[in-house]
């Protein structure tokens, strides 16, 4: 059973706002509401849905007086959007919330069971409520992100027409999950992972609270309560459920311990998707905090991969990159110690490997730091694209063949290391790029005693 359920009843209908939590008498069990009675079997995540916007924790930087989602429920005229927040942040209850606020009908769907045709269902009942009573529909779209684009593209005439407020929810970045016609009608609001502040509030508020655990007169020590808020990663939802778990621990009128507390979390996962938002996010962070020379940042970010079950071998490449992308020249050795690191993780496997990834990581934080090689390649690349047509000098060219050196194939190619400085002041570039230069060492690391050498070598071009 689903959060939809709670609304929606597993079929999709929809629940009209006003009649009670999960709809007149047919809530899900979930719901832990039929009527006004309790159903004491529901999870405890469920009973405690807040009821109003202001039971709603943690998200006050959109529900604050003067902030976006207030003042438009002040206006008494809700718009399309779209609730982008972690598991746990309270989109579903936002959602319906809202449509209670404003007196709309409230239809729940979910893209993961659910598809166009019930999409059709709900816009034609939703054009016929508006006909016959001017009443809105808020459509909630739960994991809006599953739909394609032609399926999300259903939906844009019918907003337009004002037939359905869309409300959508995703855990998956817009900007990548969501066709750009959609986000041009329905903005964007961010729900922030809650704080471990909001989450002790929430789970004081179900140990007291007759809905809750109130009726248990369970007593809660302030060390097991930060380890269950913290331990939940700012899912409320996560936090809710292990307070259930600690309090069939705990026993009527019992105590819930740090000890309890702690057999209740089990194993705290990683909130980590491989090939989604997080993972960018955290190799990103683990990148910038090896160019600031951030050693402790660096190594927490490569904990924070690893322990979620990132492939190693991924990072060991990403460690290679930033080798060459961000230290350079600076310290050609990081290389090797990148490239080594990689090796001895492919040899020794997990956990053993690691350590060489760590150590890496440290090395290539503390190395002198040059992005002119990054630079260089860039802008030979910018050049090389720009003048694809342009000959190699005669001089440069190889003549392995009589005809070839008949029509001037390497003739006047001076052999440098034969010269008594080693310099000749022959050119290397094409005719229209001479005088160009794109690698410019910096007085950083070794890049100091390359541009040392290469000072000393113009000096001598220069005097031939």
């Amino acid at each position: 059973m689903t959060d939809l359920d709670l609304f929606a009843g597993s079929s999709g209908a929809e629940a009209p706002s006003g009649e009670g939590r999960g709809g007149p008498q047919r809530a899900s069990s979930e719901a832990g509401v039929v009527g006004e009675s309790l159903d004491r079997s529901a999870p405890l995540a469920a009973r405690m849905r807040p009821r109003t916007l202001d039971d709603v924790r943690g998200q006050e930087q959109l529900l604050g007086p003067g902030k976006a989602i207030h003042a438009m429920l002040e206006s008494g005229a809700v718009s399309s959007m779209i609730l982008w927040g972690p598991p746990g942040s309270g989109k579903t209850t936002l959602a319906r919330l809202i449509a209670e606020a404003v007196g709309a009908t409230f239809v729940s769907f979910s893209a993961v069971t659910e598809g166009i045709a019930r999409v059709r269902e709900i816009i034609a009942e939703a054009a016929t409520r508006r006909r016959a009573s001017g009443r809105q529909t808020i459509l909630f779209c739960d994991e809006i992100h599953r739909f394609n684009k032609a399926q999300q593209d259903a939906f844009l005439p019918h907003v337009e027409a004002g037939t359905i407020t869309l409300i959508g929810a995703t855990t998956e970045n817009p900007s990548f999950e969501i066709v750009r016609p959609l986000l041009s009608r329905a903005p964007v609001y961010v729900l922030n992972p809650l704080s471990t502040e909001a989450i002790r509030s929430i789970l004081d508020h179900a140990i007291r609270d007759d809905r809750g655990l109130g009726p248990l007169v369970l007593q809660i020590d302030d060390e097991a309560l930060t380890r269950i808020a913290e331990g939940a990663d700012g899912d409320a939802r996560r936090a809710l459920g292990v307070l259930d778990a600690g309090a069939r621990l705990a026993g009527s009128r019992g105590v819930i311990t740090s000890d309890v507390a702690r057999e209740a979390l089990q194993h705290r996962f990683a909130v980590y998707d491989k090939s989604g938002e997080g993972h960018y996010n955290l190799i990103s962070a683990l990148h910038k905090s090896i160019r600031g020379s951030d050693p402790d940042a660096a190594i927490y970010w490569l904990a924070r991969m690893l322990e979620a079950g990132e492939d190693p071998l991924y990072v060991a490449r990403r460690l290679i990159r930033i080798a060459a992308e961000d230290v350079g020249l600076a310290d050609p050795a990081a290389m090797g110690h990148t490239v080594a690191a990689r090796d001895a993780f492919h040899f020794l496997g997990s956990p053993e490997g690691e350590l060489a990834l760590a150590q890496a990581t440290i090395y290539l934080a503390t190395a002198p730091k040059s992005p002119n090689v990054y630079r260089a390649w860039s802008s030979a690349c910018d050049s090389a694209r720009q003048t694809p047509g342009a000959l190699v000098p005669l001089h440069l060219r190889n003549a392995p063949t009589g005809l070839m050196r008949d029509l001037g194939y390497g003739e006047g190619y001076q052999y440098d290391p034969d010269l008594p400085d080693g310099v000749s002041a022959q050119t290397y570039l094409p005719e229209e790029l001479v005088g160009s230069s794109f690698f410019e060492p910096s007085s950083s690391g070794f890049e100091k005693t390359i541009s040392e050498r290469l000072r000393w070598w113009r000096e001598r071009r220069n005097r031939g």
